[in-house]
């Protein structure tokens, strides 16, 4: 679908040094924690997190801890809300209030974002409890070791779907239901024998990376629309065709480093890069969507 893109160019000649220059990856899975509640908090936390894991569109909206993005400030209010309470029950999540929800993220209840949230907690709650006995565990379990199986449950969940149509042809980038899989394996609280299998995470940053350092080059319309912090239209063939050539330009990455580094693994390095002063000088796209 990347060669189809009319807004979007990879610059495919400068792959090779821009993989040759990149830091090292982290590892890809952290080895299983070996206590069974232990493992269960962890799994409760990333996939309640992972839950509400959108909005970047409405993060400049959001009233931000001290020194912290929109998804450090989302994170740090529910690990607050963990440290304190421990998790919600699905049951709990299925009653969770937009007030009870902000007044954890130390958010406006009035904020759009809430509402978004709040439903999709709901979601994550009622199909654990009607699919996998109230137990995250048994979720990972139903997924028989395999990432790309977890993947596909989660992707059948309303919460969790994200799939675009471009010119007639379905286009499914699974943005959270992939980073869920990675995020449960990166804390320990799973293993996956096929990690490799997961794409890059498309969201907004890891293009303006891609963007910024000269591997992408949008048309000057849309880079117009971007600097003047405009939104982009979720599901426009100018916001599908950023995400799926930053998704091609991860794979050809990956591919340019012998495979010695998977997707998710490439993601992280290009996430972590946009977290510098470099890249947050200048505007990325913005769409209000709940993919990502």
């Amino acid at each position: 679908m990347a060669l189809r893109a009319k807004h979007v160019t990879i610059h495919q000649s400068k792959l090779a040094e821009y993989a040759k220059a990149l830091p090292s990856p982290p590892p890809a899975a952290a080895e299983l924690i070996a206590d069974t509640q232990a493992r269960r908090l962890a799994a409760w936390y990333w996939l309640t997190l992972d839950a509400i894991n959108f909005g970047s569109g409405w993060f400049p909206t959001l009233r931000k801890r001290p020194g912290r993005t929109g998804y450090r400030t989302v994170a740090a209010g529910l690990r607050s809300r963990f440290d304190r309470e421990g998790p919600w029950t699905p049951q709990q999540l299925q009653q969770v209030t937009e007030k009870e929800l902000a007044a954890e993220l130390d958010q406006d209840p009035e904020h759009e974002l809430m509402k978004h949230f709040v439903a999709s907690l709901k979601c994550v709650g009622e199909h654990l409890e009607q699919e996998h006995s109230s137990d995250p565990l048994a979720l990972i379990d139903a997924a028989g070791g395999s990432a790309a199986q977890l993947v596909e449950i989660l992707a059948g969940w309303p919460c969790f779907k994200d799939v675009s149509e471009y010119h007639g042809v379905a286009v499914p980038f699974y943005k959270r239901a992939q980073i869920a899989a990675a995020d449960l394996a990166r804390a320990g609280a799973a293993q996956f024998n096929d990690l490799h299998t997961l794409t890059m995470f498309a969201d907004n940053l890891v293009p303006h990376v891609l963007r910024t350092d000269g591997i992408l080059e949008f048309d000057p319309e849309l880079v117009a629309l971007i600097e003047q912090e405009k939104l982009i239209a979720h599901d426009s063939d100018e916001e599908i065709e950023i995400r799926a050539c930053a998704v091609q330009v991860v794979e050809l990455l990956v591919k340019a480093s012998g495979d010695s580094v998977t997707a998710m693994q490439m993601d992280q390095v290009l996430w972590q890069h946009g977290q510098g002063r470099f890249y947050k000088a200048s505007p990325r796209h913005r769409s209000r969507t709940t993919a990502y």
